[in-house]
């Protein structure tokens, strides 16, 4: 969930960080505060840096308040999303002029003819969430099943791409009006009392 911030602030177990455990992320907090945020001065850091004191979370809670997080320390997630997006705010505004002309790595080298390729061929067709995606569109779609789950996500796409132009938009919302039916005139086939 957090892995692209983290790897942004060269955190050292990016891929790995489970924010649910407790020392780890105490440890992750001072690592934050003492090598990105340096919201306090060094000498101020050591309540917060005692990760095993029984006060540490007063501790963090005061933290929090010290630099205006909105969430709750119960809220742990949400925290460490917002935390982390500190931190890279002010690792963009130390180092502005190294980020300020770089590229995404996968932009470097891609050419006019990748842009232009098949947008399904680098999906993993064996992946259970992709299938359960796939048989959820299809099946809302109302569009007959496939042994191959690309071919029904090219049908998806082409039933969307006919379907949701503007023409045909505006086309299924005009109103349709018939002829007026009395149901007087017709039999019920029960009686009502």
């Amino acid at each position: 969930m957090f892995r692209r911030k983290l790897s942004a602030l060269d955190y050292h177990n990016p891929a790995g960080f489970n924010c649910r455990d407790e020392t780890e992320f105490r440890n992750f907090i001072v690592w934050l505060e003492d090598q990105k945020i340096r919201h306090y001065k060094i000498e101020d850091r050591g309540n917060l840096r005692n990760i095993h004191s029984e006060d540490w979370p007063k501790s963090f809670e005061k933290y929090m308040k010290d630099v205006n997080c909105p969430f709750k320390i119960q809220e742990r997630q949400e925290t460490v999303d917002w935390l982390l997006g500190l931190a890279v705010r002010l690792e963009y505004g130390d180092n502005a002029d190294k980020y300020k002309d770089s590229t995404p790595d996968g932009a470097k080298n891609a050419d006019n003819t990748a842009k232009n390729a098949e947008p399904l061929i680098n999906l993993d067709v064996n992946n259970p969430d992709f299938k359960a995606g796939v048989m959820a569109l299809a099946n809302l779609l109302q569009i007959q099943r496939h042994d191959d789950y690309l071919v029904m996500l090219k049908a998806i796409r082409i039933l969307v791409q006919e379907r949701l132009t503007q023409d045909a938009i505006a086309k299924a919302s005009q109103s349709k009006e018939g002829l007026p039916v009395a149901l007087e005139k017709h039999i019920l086939g029960f009686d009502t009392g």
